[in-house]
């Protein structure tokens, strides 16, 4: 079995101002080691009638990483944290046994100019004896994320460990985050370097591997055991990630994240009534959506 036996395309979704491409879950493939959930946000533009505004919304048992290529996003959640996300910085909340955030465009954005937004959102799953711990949040500014270069590459941890680095960024299971540029063609090896399951989403141009070649918007999953060279191709950038995985199922419903179906519904039950803390100085409400 060859590690390029499941590519998964990317597949497009409209939420309103944004088009998302959705990586995980799929139906072949519900997780990669510890995540759960991958949206790609943009390339778009903000400007006025177009912002994010994505108002107050519950998660529980699972951390959110947001990273941006470009563009900035103001968090707020119910810890009373505001933290302006910039571009190559980690915004890293967990929510545990629950949180309430939003996410909107920065108030001196919203001055009739244009803005470039690009970046990923990401879910990583709690492990079970961690689904009920107390949400937190942690920023890790871009200076901070360990970068280097190897023949060409650039490398940045983002989370979790790899190639012998840790990032700072407090994980709460054994998995690995790493963006990668490479300007001219080159090969790097990550066997032995990154352990556990392994996607790679090809954000921009294309890869070789193991003789076959996967462009631009596809996210081609393997492992560890037959994880093989991989040669680059010019002026593209990949997202990798992945780590070990659970070894209990993990069900998703909405924004919930769960290792037993009864606490999914509990957690649908108290948004409804709305028994979750909600953000300070925030009056919307985003419902739980009716089943179709």
């Amino acid at each position: 079995m060859s590690n390029t036996d499941l590519i998964i395309e990317e597949r497009p979704r409209d939420i309103g101002d944004f088009l998302v491409g959705r990586f995980l879950p799929f139906r072949k493939k519900r997780m990669v080691g510890p995540f759960i959930f991958v949206d790609h946000m943009g390339p778009a533009t903000i400007k006025p009638g177009s912002y994010m505004d994505i108002g107050q919304h519950p998660h529980i048992g699972l951390s959110t990483l947001t990273y941006l290529f470009e563009g900035e996003i103001m968090h707020r959640d119910t810890l009373g944290t505001e933290q302006r996300v910039t571009a190559g910085s980690v915004g890293w909340m967990t929510a545990g046994r629950g949180i309430v955030h939003t996410e909107r465009t920065p108030q001196d954005m919203r001055d009739g100019g244009t803005y470039s937004m690009h970046g990923f959102q990401i879910w990583v799953a709690l492990p079970k004896h961690l689904e009920k711990m107390d949400p937190q949040f942690s920023y890790v500014k871009s200076e901070d994320i360990p970068s280097w270069n190897e023949n060409g590459v650039s490398f940045r941890l983002l989370a979790g460990k790899g190639f012998g680095r840790i990032s700072p960024v407090p994980v709460y299971s054994d998995l690995f985050l790493l963006e990668i540029d490479v300007n001219r063609t080159s090969e790097f090896d990550i066997k032995d370097n990154l352990k556990g399951e392994i996607g790679i989403c090809v954000v921009e141009g294309s890869i070789d591997a193991c003789g076959q070649v996967v462009e631009k918007g596809s996210l081609l999953v393997s492992k560890e055991e037959n994880a093989c060279k991989l040669k680059v191709n010019e002026n593209t950038k990949l997202l990798i990630f992945g780590g070990q995985p659970f070894e209990e199922e993990r069900l998703i419903d909405w924004n919930f994240v769960a290792s037993d179906k009864e606490i999914i519904q509990e957690a649908k039950k108290n948004w409804q009534e709305k028994n979750f803390e909600m953000v300070p100085g925030e009056t919307d409400y985003i419902p739980l959506p009716v089943p179709v």
